[in-house]
């Protein structure tokens, strides 16, 4: 399995970086308080600029209970053959500027979402990609 470690966002293969610019829904995986694994759908959308990855989600979710106790995530898309994982940490943030931030990054990549006065960004420091060999080569 290719992976890309560690993580040049100057240098992203375009394959990769077209595959995570494409609508897909992804699953992010979790730690739940018992260790177990909680994997929910979400949108996730990659930022070059700030060099990360970002989800968002209403506050009071499992997804973001989580995440502020423990960090570790997984993010995975697939279609057909394709798939990629990013494999990373979330920082929660609730201050308006991240929430906007994070918002249009979505709004770029799937459509504007509706008003949540409760929502959270999930900022994600991406460690590692994994991936298939048509979107990371080996």
């Amino acid at each position: 399995m290719p992976v890309l470690h560690p993580v040049d966002w100057s240098a992203l293969p375009p394959a990769l970086v077209e595959f995570w610019t494409e609508r897909h829904l992804c699953t992010l995986s979790s730690l739940d308080k018992d260790g177990a694994p909680h994997a929910v759908p979400v949108g996730a959308v990659l930022d070059h600029a700030e060099r990360c990855a970002w989800i968002i989600t209403d506050g009071g979710s499992q997804k973001a209970t989580n995440l502020r106790r423990d960090g570790r995530l997984a993010v995975s898309q697939v279609e057909g053959a394709r798939w990629s994982t990013i494999i990373g940490t979330a920082e929660v943030l609730d201050d308006a500027a991240s929430v906007a931030h994070a918002c249009a990054r979505y709004a770029e990549r799937y459509r504007v979402p509706r008003e949540n006065p409760t929502r959270v960004a999930l900022r994600i420091t991406v460690e590692r990609f994994l991936g298939s060999s048509q979107v990371l080569p080996r």
